[in-house]
């Protein structure tokens, strides 16, 4: 329990925040002060103040209700040409309609997948497969990406050995070794 700054003896219940002038700033405030007070020491102040507002129900119900008429509203806004599938109706479903709402809905995606799977990318089995399979297919695919990055920054170096590595995996993969 802090004591009012003011009396010393009352419980502290109001904090008092009181924005300086640029004469009166010292490296020490930096251009406010701040002092804790009890209810008597506030009053004897006479400080500025604002009534706090009170809410009823029916405010609080009618700023729900047309916040949910706002979502409602900007979720129609963005619907598929093809099969008119909605950015709610997604939401809700969590299923695209067509191959269209892959594109109609691109933005969305990735946070939808994430939300339902934990991750945007596959990080399991893939059908068919066998273990040290995927692992050659995975190691294929991050050749073909690091290949890529040597082309463009012209390390051709780099590049020959990461040819003759993926080379080397395609020929194994087709031998079925």
């Amino acid at each position: 329990m802090q004591l009012c700054q003011n009396c010393k003896k009352n419980a502290a219940t109001v904090q008092v925040t009181e924005v300086l002038t640029s004469q009166d700033t010292t490296p020490a405030n930096e251009g406010f002060e701040e002092r804790q007070l009890c209810d008597t020491c506030a009053q004897q102040l006479n400080l500025p103040h604002m009534a706090v507002p009170t809410k009823t129900m029916a405010d609080i119900w009618k700023l729900l209700q047309f916040s949910a008429q706002q979502v409602r509203q900007s979720g129609k806004t963005l619907t598929c040409p093809d099969c008119g599938m909605t950015l709610t109706e997604l939401r809700r479903r969590g299923r695209l309609g067509c191959p269209k709402d892959y594109e109609v809905f691109r933005e969305y995606l990735d946070e939808l997948l994430e939300r339902m799977h934990g991750a945007t990318e596959h990080v399991g089995r893939v059908p068919g497969l066998a273990e040290g399979e995927l692992e050659r297919v995975r190691k294929i695919s991050d050749l073909k990406h690091e290949l890529g990055q040597a082309i463009n920054e012209e390390a051709y170096e780099r590049a020959a050995r990461l040819r003759d590595e993926l080379k080397t995996l395609e020929v194994d993969s087709e031998d079925g070794s």
